[in-house]
């Protein structure tokens, strides 16, 4: 990815250069005639690594003793600003050079704005190593949401106005297209640069998650992205099932035809998906109950295929063939969907197979193995408290689940073994958990925990509440609606 941005800088800043060469020669002539001095400003940044380097701009201000004793910012109404220089900041004209600083490697179209020396060594270390780990850009998001950072810096304190409460914001705003850089990202935010430039548009608000979620960020995490992945896995399974059919019957397919035959079943299965609505769905969260949609979607992609290919590629498929890539393919998108979530699955039934969870965090045992007790699961596994805390298993007076496994936790005996439990695994820590119990129990477990020296936390049936919040809500809307 990072090889296509510094190429996608190469081509742009050559032909941005070369469209923008006329302009180059206005502007120069204008620049000469208003007053004395040169054409360009080289001012020093600090550049990838902190490497400093010479940007390039239009001159905008007057050669004189003040230009450089005054402040290192420039603010509205500024005295040491030609009126052409003036126009040429107001359109950011004056930024044009910097296409040759991208052009030689010092810059990139998108990315940070490079700072001044001066401001750099007031920034925290850690936002000077992660800013400064990419190279500074022509524009970025804060460029687009601070476009008009010149008005706003007005009266006797522009200084300390820029350094907390714009700098701070530029900062993370910079921290943040480091974080989550994205090759689609960067043209939303070249579009919006340009868009922004109309001075009809100028002065509307831009939302900061347009310019990291962007219409085209969208449109390729939805689409392009998932129809590469799935064009891989339809040639994986066309050829695997091609190979294996070829052992038993003759079949001349060819790589160019599997080839097709993958982008084509990849192209029909993009369409039955968006038509399923599986366009949307988040796989990283997604619910199990989605398998049936991509079946579903991919049954109905290899029926248009299986009726497209012979015309199109003059190539008949048996119909046995075609249950296979199916099969195949089924499983490849399946397991490419779900598979953040089958690898944390894999991961961590293998550091309970290898015991190793009694070595990472405070033990942990569960009173009771029903909804409660589930509830009190997710929120261990999902939260920050996963590294910091181990289940070793649950206890329930249910002699049903007694030796049976709770979402992969064993259910190790009674609520009357847990002080036998608590000395054989050492828990530190006791999550009560369990529903249906009487005053008399609690109390009777509570008393028995205390005595063990463990930490007792009770987890609410907040399924209760919920249904009780919900049925007070459907019961005052019925009496308001009667």
């Amino acid at each position: 990815m990072r090889f296509l941005k510094r190429l996608v800088d190469l081509l742009g800043a050559a032909f941005g250069l070369l469209i923008t060469s006329p302009l180059f020669l206005y502007i120069a002539i204008r620049i000469k005639r208003e007053s004395p001095g040169p054409v360009y400003y080289h001012g020093e940044r600090v550049g990838r690594y902190g490497k400093p380097f010479k940007i390039l701009k239009f001159r905008t201000m007057y050669e004189t003793p003040q230009k450089n004793s005054g402040l290192r910012l420039t603010v509205k109404n500024d005295e040491r600003v030609t009126p052409f220089g003036a126009w040429l900041r107001e359109t950011k004209m004056n930024e044009l050079p910097n296409f040759w600083n991208v052009l030689v490697g010092e810059m990139s179209l998108v990315g940070p704005r490079p700072e001044d020396p001066e401001f750099v060594d007031n920034w925290p270390e850690e936002v000077k190593t992660e800013v400064l780990s990419v190279r500074p850009g022509m524009t970025s998001p804060a460029s687009v949401i601070f476009r008009d950072e010149e008005n706003m810096l007005v009266g006797s304190s522009v200084l300390d106005d820029y350094l907390i409460s714009i700098l701070s914001e530029k900062l993370r705003l910079d921290q943040l297209y480091v974080r989550h850089f994205n090759f689609f990202g960067d043209i939303d935010v070249i579009l919006m640069t340009i868009v922004m430039l109309i001075p009809g548009l100028r002065q509307r608000k831009v939302k900061e998650g347009t310019l990291f979620e962007g219409p085209l960020v969208r449109f390729g995490r939805a689409y392009i992205s998932w129809f590469m992945i799935d064009s891989i896995i339809a040639f994986l399974a066309i050829s695997i099932a091609t190979l294996l059919w070829r052992i038993q019957i003759p079949l001349d397919v060819g790589f160019g035809r599997m080839l097709l035959l993958a982008v084509g079943l990849a192209f029909i299965l993009g369409f039955t998906n968006t038509l399923l609505g599986l366009k949307k769905v988040s796989w990283r969260y997604a619910s199990p109950t989605h398998v049936f949609d991509i079946a579903l979607s991919t049954t109905l992609a290899l029926l248009v295929f299986a009726l497209l290919s012979p015309p199109l590629l003059s190539i008949q498929l048996p119909i046995n063939l075609l249950i296979n890539i199916g099969l195949l393919s089924f499983t490849g998108f399946v397991l490419s969907r779900y598979r953040e979530r089958l690898l944390t699955g894999l991961a961590s039934r293998w550091i309970r197979w290898r015991g190793r969870s009694s070595l990472i965090g405070e033990r942990v045992l569960i009173v009771g193995a029903g909804d409660a007790a589930q509830l009190a699961i997710w929120l261990m596994e999902k939260s920050s408290l996963y590294s910091a805390f181990s289940i070793v298993g649950l206890v329930d007076d249910d002699f049903r689940k007694l030796k049976k496994n709770i979402n992969g936790y064993p259910v190790l005996g009674t609520t009357r073994e847990i002080p036998e439990i608590v000395k054989q695994k050492s828990i530190g820590l006791i999550l009560l958990a369990i529903t249906r119990l009487s005053d008399a129990e609690r109390e009777r477990i509570l008393v028995t925990c205390k005595e063990l020296q463990v930490r007792v936390v009770a987890i609410p049936d907040l399924l209760k509440v919920v249904n009780d919040y919900l049925s007070k809500q459907t019961q005052e809307g019925m009496e308001n609606n009667a």
